[in-house]
C-alpha cells in the first residue's frame, strides 16, 4: 500500500480544536501504522481485505497529569473518554450513512465499538507512539507523553475506509457540536 505519511488539510498538522473548558483537542489523519496492517483482521474481524484504512488520533488535553491512579485522574479518564464516544459515534454514523466502514475504539477496552470484537484488542498508545512518535511512559499503564501537554493527553482512535478528506470536512463539520472549535 502506498499511503502519504500523514494527511491533514495543511502539510501534516493536526486538526486543532478547543473545547468548552478551554482544553485543547488535535485530531490528525494517518496512514495505518504496521501493526494495524499486519493484524486488521484480529482487530476488526468483520473487515475483509479492505484496499485503503486510515487511522484517525484524536488526543484530548486532560486537567490533570494521567501518570497516577487517584479517584479525581479516574474521573477524568472517564469523562474524556465518554467525550470521545459522543464525537467518534456522531464521526463513525456519518461515515457509515455515506457508506464508508468506519468504526471506533474504546479507549478502556481496545475494542471495535461498532464491529464485532476481534481476537486480540487494539492499543491506542501504541499506535500514537508509532504514527506520531509521541515517548511513552510505562508505569501500571502505558501514558503518552505529548510535545506540549506533557502526559496530560488522553488519546483515542477511529478507523476509516473513508477519503482523509471526507474525514477531515466531517471532523471539522460535527466538531462543534460536541463544543469542539477549531483555533485560527
Amino acid at each position: 500500500m502506498n499511503y502519504p505519511k500523514v494527511y491533514a488539510s495543511e502539510q501534516g498538522c493536526p486538526i486543532n480544536l478547543v473545547g468548552n473548558m478551554g482544553q485543547a483537542v488535535q485530531i490528525s489523519i494517518h496512514a495505518p501504522s504496521q501493526y494495524i496492517c499486519a493484524n486488521c483482521e484480529r482487530i476488526l474481524p468483520d473487515w475483509k481485505e479492505q484496499p485503503f484504512l486510515w487511522v484517525v488520533i484524536v488526543l484530548q488535553q486532560s486537567q490533570y497529569k494521567l501518570v497516577e491512579k487517584t479517584a479525581e485522574i479516574e474521573a477524568e479518564k472517564e469523562r474524556l473518554r465518554e467525550k470521545f464516544m459522543r464525537f467518534g459515534c456522531d464521526l463513525v454514523f456519518n461515515l457509515r450513512d455515506r457508506g464508508y466502514l468506519t468504526d471506533l475504539i474504546d479507549p478502556r477496552t481496545g475494542y471495535p465499538l461498532m464491529s464485532h470484537p476481534g481476537a486480540i484488542p487494539h492499543n491506542d498508545t501504541a499506535v500514537v507512539k508509532a504514527l506520531l512518535n509521541y515517548p511513552v511512559i510505562k508505569n501500571k499503564c502505558s501514558v503518552l507523553v505529548h510535545p506540549n501537554w506533557g502526559t496530560a493527553v488522553y488519546p483515542s482512535i477511529l478507523i476509516s475506509e473513508a477519503p482523509p478528506i471526507l474525514i477531515e470536512w466531517v471532523t471539522k463539520d460535527i466538531a462543534p457540536m460536541h463544543g469542539w472549535n477549531e483555533i485560527g
